[in-house]
């Protein structure tokens, strides 16, 4: 991802990190003709195992998908450095067990889970979802998971609650990518609510039937598809009911052009590229992109009467 550093000391320059151009002529076409030693390595060579039973969910789009490898190789996880191939290599030292979630904030029920306790919270579903980056590419992928709502209602939110904050891990003996001053480690995110609590937000725990990959987010990511991909936090280690707008990590680094909602719109343009159409990864052809992705007619309401110009 092209981005803006505010840090005097950050050994990156921006034309060291993914370009527009360089992405779609060059990534896409390595995908697209199935070459490339990340590619061509079959999931199982990374190590993932197979989920139990998983249950069909009727949220799921009818699209052709993404294929895996591109999937688990391709992938923005600055943790594990800045290149889309760096989380595929650099994921060695990272352990995903034993993991611990915290929920807390403003709750009633304040509480520590383990990764094994959250599996048994609600049935693993499937759900095929179309996922944008804010970059410009996109993919389709069948993740594994529960529904956000599933977690937050074990801790019953006060009335007072109206956002929710996700924290990811920042292990700096297993994730490289943590001494470049990229971002304000650690990783933040955050939703509304009633966002956090819509059916379609998902707790992903794997994808193709199978364990999530570190480079996925192991053990435990956000997806949130009606939004630009940044916002789906990755290797959760806290979530924090609030009553104020919790800071996101890429709002904090370049506010102009990563605002909190990060909702996709064809309409709102990134400051440096268009966001009025997208490359679905494998295909040289572009497409349109949809407004909220696709997900209108779900989560349309949730912004009915806001300036969406104002609030990106």
């Amino acid at each position: 991802m092209l981005i803006r550093v505010t840090h005097d000391s950050c050994p990156i320059a921006p034309s060291e990190i993914t370009s527009e151009t360089l992405y779609r002529g060059r990534r896409d076409f390595v995908r697209a003709a199935g070459l490339g030693g990340l590619a061509l390595a079959a999931p199982s060579a990374f190590g993932a195992a197979k989920l139990g039973e998983i249950h069909k969910s009727p949220y799921s789009a009818d699209e052709r998908l993404t294929p895996q490898n591109s999937v688990v190789s391709y992938n923005n996880y600055y943790e594990f450095g800045t290149g889309k191939e760096d989380p595929a290599r650099n994921v060695g030292r990272f352990k995903s067990r034993p993991w611990t979630v915290r929920v807390e904030g403003l709750c009633a029920k304040p509480r520590t889970f383990a990764i094994e306790d959250l599996l048994k919270l609600a049935p693993i579903e499937e759900r095929i979802y179309r996922m944008r980056c804010v970059e410009g590419w996109s993919m389709v992928i069948p993740w594994n998971g529960f529904p956000l709502a599933s977690l937050l209602k074990q801790v019953e939110p006060l009335g007072s609650a109206k956002f929710v904050e996700f924290t990811s891990a920042a292990d700096r003996a297993s994730m490289p990518g943590l001494a470049l001053p990229v971002l304000d480690w650690p990783y933040t995110e955050g939703l509304r609510l009633d966002e956090a609590m819509h059916p379609l937000t998902l707790l992903a725990v794997g994808l193709y039937g199978e364990e999530l990959l570190a480079q996925s987010g192991a053990p435990l990511r956000l997806v949130v598809p009606w939004k630009y991909g940044f916002k789906g936090a990755k290797s959760l280690v806290r979530i924090r009911l609030t009553d104020s707008q919790p800071g996101t990590a890429w709002n904090k680094a370049a506010p102009n052009e990563y605002g909190f909602y990060s909702n996709v719109n064809p309409d709102v343009d990134h400051p440096r590229w268009s966001q009025a159409s997208e490359r679905r990864l494998g295909e040289f052809g572009k497409r349109k992109t949809l407004p909220f992705n696709g997900y209108a007619d779900q989560v349309g309401k949730l912004y009915a009467g806001m300036d969406l110009r104002k609030f990106f």
